[in-house]
């Protein structure tokens, strides 16, 4: 389960709608968004993950299916449950697509999941918090180690997660320590030496209030400052290409960088990474057993 993305030009205020809790964006926002799609080409989001829940039920073989649901565009977490139930589903786990889990941000797709196994008549759980599975880790330190395999010596890191502003951070602080613990693993487990690799949120929202910091993009002329050529960006919480990949990253974050004299570039995404898919198995698995075990 994720959060979706618009289905085009015409879609996009309801989308924004949607995401924004029901509030109307304002008419620059749309244009803004707009624009940014158009860069992008339109986000992938959806089908990647279509693609990753069909690797997902190839790895896990018989006796399972795997379906994709989106909480605020179509196919929706309910069309999924529907789906998967269809096809033969007699029990339901759902995984939120994002390692960490804050009940404030992801309580949503829990609500909405049991919900539709509830109308559908199968029994569902929700995978908890993953950020620490050590198959997670090691495949997001596959992609690290990957990327520094021609990365210039002069190159610095910088793992990042997306920015909240600062009352959620106050009343969740354990969210962000759960980023920070994803982020020092990844760190580790890729044989990264603390003074190389740097920690910045990005993808602020376009609001007055304050966002958490430091941001990725005032990162650049310290770390230019510093002797750095090169700077090498790991998100450590995105699991597919979107647009908080393709344009806050690729193209606003590495225009930044460049004019700061950096050369840019960022570590592929976990998408259908074989070893990411293997990792999403044993969380099916694990959530499997946990289920049982608290049904007695």
């Amino acid at each position: 389960m994720t959060y979706g993305a618009p289905q085009g030009d015409a879609d996009l205020p309801r989308y924004l709608a949607a995401v924004r809790g029901g509030r109307e964006p304002a008419d620059e926002l749309v244009v803004e968004m707009r624009r940014r799609y158009a860069l992008i080409g339109g986000s992938p989001l959806i089908r990647i993950t279509r693609a990753q829940a069909a690797a997902l039920e190839a790895e896990l073989g018989e006796g399972y299916v795997a379906g994709a649901g989106m909480r605020y565009s179509d196919p929706s977490i309910g069309d999924a449950v529907r789906g998967l139930v269809e096809r033969g589903a007699d029990q339901l786990v759902g995984i939120c697509m994002s390692p960490q889990w804050s009940p404030r941000l992801m309580g949503g797709y829990a609500d909405a999941l049991t919900d539709a196994a509830s109308r559908a008549g199968a029994p569902a759980t929700i995978a908890p918090a993953w950020h620490t599975e050590p198959a997670f880790i090691a495949a997001a330190a596959e992609r690290v180690r990957e990327a520094l395999r021609d990365a210039a010596t002069d190159s610095a890191i910088v793992l990042t997660a997306h920015s909240l502003p600062r009352r959620v951070y106050d009343a969740e602080p354990g969210y962000i320590a759960q980023l920070r613990e994803t982020a020092e693993l990844v760190a580790y487990v890729a044989g990264l030496e603390r003074a190389r690799w740097h920690w910045a949120y990005q993808s602020a929202g376009h609001t007055q209030e304050e966002w958490l910091r430091p941001d990725l993009k005032e990162l650049f002329p310290s770390l230019a400052a510093n002797g750095a050529r090169e700077v090498l960006v790991v998100p450590v919480q995105f699991l597919a290409d979107h647009l908080e990949v393709l344009y806050d990253l690729d193209i606003a974050a590495a225009e930044e960088a460049r004019a700061a004299g950096l050369r840019y570039r960022r570590v592929a995404m976990p998408n259908t990474q074989p070893a990411f898919i293997r990792a999403l198995a044993r969380i099916v698995r694990g959530s499997e057993v946990r289920a049982r075990v608290s049904a007695g």
